[in-house]
């Protein structure tokens, strides 16, 4: 078994145990934890990205109760995503204005064939799915696969490219039935985190799947890249 550090195990002892928070108290004892380090205790050194974790009540088995989806979070994540976009014509121009980082059809379809994965969002026109289907090997396991429902396919690929650009966000529940998803940095502050937080809480509860029976969200935390996770109540 491995053992923990001393930081780890100092930041533990800061929240196991602890009721579940509201969604402030959680934001505020999240970015109050590095300070909580005693002198000699290492803090961490990047701008720590800060995740939620949803625990639902559903069977991610059964087709109609995966939770998936995307939203503009209203204060963005904090980085600008690496944007691609697979079209032609005048969506070329459309595209580029509007931020992409690479633009193309074919000939990025190749490119991606041949090992290149250098982006974080792929969009794609519905007249280039031809080209861009047979990727679907190579980007779906990545969770880079255009897809409608996303808004990845769409025929205005100038505004899916300024709100990935924005700060829209994707998730799917995994095999347990978990949903996680950055909401931001740990040097945004408490209110943007929260509105952040919110906004994501919210749109998940949102889309609660017809056939999920009972209890719908069990259990929420939220996270840092180098932290334990603090409980909010649901």
């Amino acid at each position: 078994m491995s053992r923990c550090s001393k930081r780890v195990r100092i930041l533990r002892e800061q929240v196991d145990g602890l009721a579940a928070l509201d969604v402030n108290g959680a934001v505020q004892l999240l970015k109050s934890l590095e300070g909580k380090l005693p002198t000699g205790v290492k803090r961490c050194r990047f701008d720590q990205s800060v995740t939620v974790a949803v625990r639902l009540g559903i069977d991610p088995r059964q087709a109609d109760q995966i939770v998936r989806g995307s939203l503009v979070l209203p204060n963005g994540i904090g980085r600008s995503k690496r944007v691609i976009v697979f079209t032609q014509g005048d969506n070329v121009a459309a595209a580029t204005a509007a931020g992409a980082d690479v633009v193309g059809g074919k000939e990025l379809a190749e490119k991606i064939k041949g090992g290149w994965l250098e982006f974080d969002v792929a969009i794609a026109s519905p007249d280039m799915m031809g080209a861009v289907g047979p990727l679907g090997k190579i980007l779906g396991p990545r969770g880079l696969m255009p897809s409608p429902r996303a808004g990845t396919v769409t025929s205005d690929v100038a505004s899916a490219v300024r709100e990935y650009k924005a700060g829209k966000v994707e998730f799917r529940c995994d095999s347990g039935g978990n949903v996680h998803c950055v909401v931001g940095k740990l040097s945004f502050n408490e209110t943007q985190l929260a509105e952040n937080v919110d906004a994501m809480l919210k749109y998940i509860r949102s889309i609660k799947p017809a056939a999920s029976k009972g209890q719908y969200v069990r259990n929420i935390s939220l996270s840092a890249t180098m932290t334990p996770g603090v409980s909010i109540a649901g």
